[in-house]
């Protein structure tokens, strides 16, 4: 079994890279993003070099899967769902981010350790409309630790690490 789960057809990608500057605001899309080991990306709800760590950091990093979007897209009754409607960090294809749940993996310059899968919240149905959370239950993506800061980039590859 465990050789089963430590064998990936191929890396994954980045596709798309989201920063919340605060709470409740518009995700931002940047091309590239500074993570910062034990805290997260740089910038995200205002974190910078100077933030304090607080509690246990299970989830300084989210991800979603790119092929997720047209089943939350269907399962919500929409044509469509971007990347920022559903807040996260990355949006990665090719891999499966559930595969990679506590296990450490590479991003660009970052490696990181997948903590849990990312639970969709409250805002799910202001931004997706009445069923919104449901259509994203099971899709959410992950949560992760940041390990090894550095740069990750749109178009970095996602491995995992032995």
């Amino acid at each position: 079994m465990t050789e089963l789960r430590s064998t990936f057809p191929r890396a994954g990608k980045v596709e798309w890279i989201g920063l919340r500057p605060a709470r409740r605001e518009a995700v931002q899309s940047v091309p590239e993003i500074e993570v910062l080991e034990g805290l997260g990306l740089l910038g995200d709800h205002g974190k910078t070099a100077q933030t304090k760590l607080g509690g246990s950091g299970k989830r300084q990093v989210t991800l979603i899967q790119a092929e997720y979007l047209p089943v939350i897209a269907a399962l919500a009754g929409l044509a469509q769902v971007t990347p920022e409607l559903l807040r996260r960090n990355f949006l990665v294809s090719g891999i499966s981010l559930l595969a990679l749940k506590d296990r450490r993996f590479q991003l660009g310059e970052v490696i990181l350790e997948g903590t849990g899968e990312c639970h969709p919240c409250s805002r799910m149905e202001e931004n997706l409309g009445a069923g919104g959370y449901n259509a994203v239950r099971g899709h959410g993506g992950l949560t992760a630790r940041v390990i090894q800061g550095g740069w990750v980039r749109l178009g970095d590859p996602v491995s995992p690490l032995l």
